[in-house]
């Protein structure tokens, strides 16, 4: 998911700046700053510097920073060695890679 690439309809939070609200995004939103508040969205790359605190809704979510709150994944959650959720979160598919921490209420039952 590390696509250098991006489109018209990607969301990009480079490191250094916060963000505070709703978004709904149709591609990929990608966090390297801060995130707060609801976030709606096809794929989600959390960079080492990312951090998003609040309701997340994604097929594909991909944790290299911090992932704090309400997590819905539709697909895979990969969680890699850098990478922290703490929170309720429902999935379908689940990947922690060795060093990469989960804590709080985990469920992989679809809503």
């Amino acid at each position: 998911m590390e696509d250098k690439n991006y489109a018209a309809n990607d969301l990009l939070i480079n490191e250094g700046v916060s963000f505070v609200g709703t978004a709904q995004v149709s591609g990929c939103a990608k966090v390297n700053g801060s995130f707060t508040g609801e976030l709606i969205t096809e794929t989600l790359v959390i960079g080492q510097t990312g951090r998003i605190k609040g309701l997340v809704r994604a097929k594909e979510i991909d944790v290299s920073g911090v992932l704090m709150d309400d997590v819905v994944c539709q697909g895979l959650l990969q969680i890699r060695n850098t990478g922290t959720v703490n929170g309720k979160l429902t999935y379908s598919d689940l990947d922690i890679e060795r060093g990469g921490k989960f804590e709080g209420d985990i469920s992989n039952k679809m809503i």
